[in-house]
Formats: structure tokens, C-alpha cells, sequence
């Protein structure tokens, strides 16, 4: 996927890149596999916000996308690329033979016209599912299940992959694009490959109409409110980043640097050989 810049006929077409889509094969979704996004400005159920900076933005639909690949042993074959606003990775979209048509995320080399099928006895090709157990050792993969038949939850994003190094005691350890080792079930599936999109990572907002685009605020800095809105709000004069006695902190208060906000007794800790900063697990 090629970027597209721009000449710089004015300020923010200088920094400006897009992706120019050219492997998209299908501009139109399938109506059976989509539903309207709601927006929620950033409020729970109460009305309350919950999240701050979200609001407005171009209406979307949610891709249905197949995490499981429960269809086990049946043929597919993939039928167009598809973009979706709502994630950063391309969809492919498969059709079996019964006609059913799902959407899975589109790893880097498939092409329009391929087969890929799931299951335990399933080749170790890209695009196809396996469990753990059957997939060698050494092969990238993505679209990681954590529990078996809960359907995939890591590397989803474009580009990302991990690899799968050594199998013992029935579980599988996974180096995980951020550098953390971690033992997983050796029953949970994987598809093999990595996720396409790879210039993704390249692409520039370039100005501030294409973060309200994507239904993103702006937000203000807490040193630069009143003490009533913000704990680091006020002061005589103004202060660089926070500077002076107060410590960065969250509009209640929580520590914004420093503070470890993962619970050390989490039950999955069990399951980190080695973390994402390179530094083995301590074992209590």
C-alpha cells in the first residue's frame, strides 16, 4: 500500500499523507456484515463522560469480523480487500461454498482469488487458521486467541505479528510484537502470517479537520486550566509542562507518570515469561 504526498500548496498539505487504497478491490461493503456505529461522545450509560475527547466525527459502520474461524475443514475463497474505518488493517472477505460469506483481517501477501481454510489439519499457508499445536515453530502469526473458542484478541492491528518459539507442557510461548514473551494455551488459534497495511504506521493526519474526521476533540492541557477544573490548573504566572511542585496528574487526580497502574497480583501475570521492557517476570 503506497502513500500518497502532497505539494505543499498549503500548510497542511505539507505534512499530509494517505493511503492511495490501491489494494482495495471493493468500495462497498456487505450489507448482511455491517451495523451502524452509535456514537456515544465519550458517555457511559449515565450520561456521564467517561472518556474525554471523543465526539463528532464521519458516521461508520462495524465491520462483523469472523475472530473465531470456526468453519473448520470448508474451503473459502477471498473475494475482494475491503478498507475499514474502524480498524487500521485491510478486511478480506471470504465466501464458502455454501454460499455464507464472512470477513476475516487481510494478512500481507493475500490476494483476490486465494483458498484459505481453518481447522487442525489445515496447511500452514497464509491466511489460514490452526491451533498452536499443529502451527511449526518459528512462523509469524496474528489474530491470537487467549482462551480457547473466545475468538482472537492480540496482533490485530496492521502489520503486526508474532512468532511462535518453543511449545512445552501444553502451552505455547509467543514473543508478541511489543517484545513480551507469553505463555498461551496450545488449543487457541492463530492465522498464519502477518497483518497487511504495513504503511499504515507512515500515514500523517497532517491537520487538525482529519482528527475531528475520525470523531477526535481536542483536549487542553491541565496546566493551563483553573485549579477548580484541573489539580495542575492555576498558579502565578504560567508554568512549562507541569514544572514546580505538582506531579502530572489526571483531571481526579491519578498519577500520569510513574505510577504502575497494572494490579501485581493479576491472575494472567502467571502467564508473562518475559515482559515488554525486556525484564523477567518476578515470581511470588
Amino acid at each position: 500500500m503506497p502513500v500518497k504526498t502532497y505539494r505543499p500548496l498549503t500548510p497542511s498539505t505539507r505534512y499530509i499523507t494517505r493511503s492511495d487504497y490501491s489494494d482495495v478491490t471493493k468500495h462497498r461493503p456487505e450489507k448482511a456484515l455491517v451495523v451502524t456505529r452509535k456514537k456515544t461522545g465519550g458517555r457511559n450509560c449515565y450520561g456521564r463522560v467517561t472518556a474525554r475527547g471523543i465526539g463528532g466525527g464521519h458516521k461508520q459502520k462495524i465491520r462483523l469480523v469472523d475472530f473465531k474461524r470456526d468453519r473448520h475443514g470448508i474451503e473459502a475463497k477471498v473475494t475482494a480487500i475491503e478498507y475499514d474505518p474502524c480498524r487500521s488493517a485491510r478486511l478480506a472477505l471470504l465466501e464458502y461454498k455454501d454460499g455464507e460469506k464472512r470477513y476475516i483481517l487481510a494478512p500481507l501477501g493475500l490476494q483476490v482469488g486465494a483458498t484459505v481454510v481453518s481447522g487442525p489439519n489445515a496447511p500452514a499457508e497464509v491466511g489460514n487458521a490452526l491451533p498452536l499445536k499443529a502451527i511449526p515453530v518459528g512462523l509469524q502469526i496474528h489474530n491470537i486467541e487467549l482462551i480457547p473458542g473466545r475468538g482472537a484478541q492480540l496482533v490485530r492491528s496492521a502489520g503486526g505479528a508474532a512468532t511462535l518459539m518453543s511449545r512445552d507442557g501444553g502451552y505455547a510461548l509467543i514473543r508478541l510484537p511489543s517484545g513480551e514473551i507469553r505463555k498461551i494455551h496450545e488449543n487457541c488459534y492463530a492465522t498464519i502470517g502477518q497483518v497487511g497495511n504495513l504503511d499504515w504506521e507512515n500515514i500523517v493526519l497532517g491537520k487538525a479537520g482529519r482528527s475531528r474526521h475520525l470523531g477526535i476533540r481536542p483536549i487542553t492541557r491541565g496546566v493551563a486550566r483553573n485549579p477548580v477544573d484541573h489539580p495542575n490548573g492555576g498558579g502565578a504566572g504560567k508554568s512549562k509542562s507541569g514544572g514546580g511542585w505538582q506531579q502530572l496528574t489526571s483531571p481526579w487526580g491519578l498519577l500520569a507518570k510513574g505510577y504502575k497502574t497494572r494490579d501485581r497480583k493479576k491472575l494472567s501475570n502467571r502467564f508473562i515469561v518475559v515482559r515488554r521492557d525486556g525484564r523477567p517476570m518476578k515470581r511470588k
